[in-house]
This record gives C-alpha cells, sequence and structure tokens, in this order.
C-alpha cells in the first residue's frame, strides 16, 4: 500500500508563485512515474506535469515555462514549482503516482487527497 501526503498550496496573488510537495511512503513498491493533475470545478481533471524516475519531464501546454516539476528518488518526494500564477490555475491539485509491486510485474496508481490552489487577480 503506498500512502501520498500533499502539501503546499493556498492563495496567491497573480504573478506570484507557489510550491506543491508530495511525499509517498509505504513499502515493497518502486516508483515510476510521479505527477500531478488539477480539476477545475465544473471541468475534468487534467494533466499539469509528470517526471519519470530518469527526469524526463512532461507538461500541459498551459503551464508551460511557468511551471517546474521536480523529484527526488531517495525520499520519494515530488514538487511542483509554479510561478508567474494566472486565476485560471485555480484548481485541486492532485498527486500522482505509478508504482510496480517488488514482488509481480503489475504496476499500480494512486492519488493524493487534494490540496486547493487559488489564484485571485
Amino acid at each position: 500500500q503506498v500512502q501520498l501526503v500533499e502539501s503546499g498550496g493556498g492563495l496567491a496573488l497573480a504573478g506570484g508563485s507557489l510550491r506543491l510537495s508530495c511525499a509517498a511512503s509505504g513499502s515493497g513498491f518502486s516508483i515510476t512515474v510521479m505527477g500531478w493533475y488539477r480539476q477545475a470545478p465544473g471541468k475534468q481533471r487534467e494533466l499539469v506535469a509528470v517526471i519519470t524516475g530518469g527526469g524526463s519531464t512532461v507538461y500541459a501546454d498551459s503551464v508551460k515555462g511557468r511551471f517546474m516539476i521536480s523529484r527526488d528518488n531517495a525520499k520519494n518526494t515530488v514538487n511542483l514549482q509554479m510561478n508567474s500564477l494566472k486565476p485560471e490555475d485555480t484548481a485541486v491539485y492532485y498527486c500522482n503516482v505509478w508504482v510496480v509491486v517488488t514482488t509481480t510485474p503489475a504496476e499500480y496508481s494512486y492519488w493524493g487527497q487534494g490540496t486547493q490552489v487559488t489564484v485571485s487577480s
């Protein structure tokens, strides 16, 4: 079983910055992809950014150049530095990880509880 604990988020002014962090804990697995998704009211959950164990990244076009995802493989943490925030970035942000169970070839996805990010103009 994997537990995800998110921190960060909150309220920011447009043009400001926030940092989200997510820590994965548990045993018997290795983490492959880590990422952040978001869901605004009335909209579907969408990808913000993901990062592989090797450090390859994918960003949504809407956040390229403003957000940066990073991870610490030793600590099983993933961070999202959000700069130049816009009101349209307002959403609940969810941490997501894919893990491979040590004793099987199965891969599973886990979600954090979500953290609110609100950007005011």
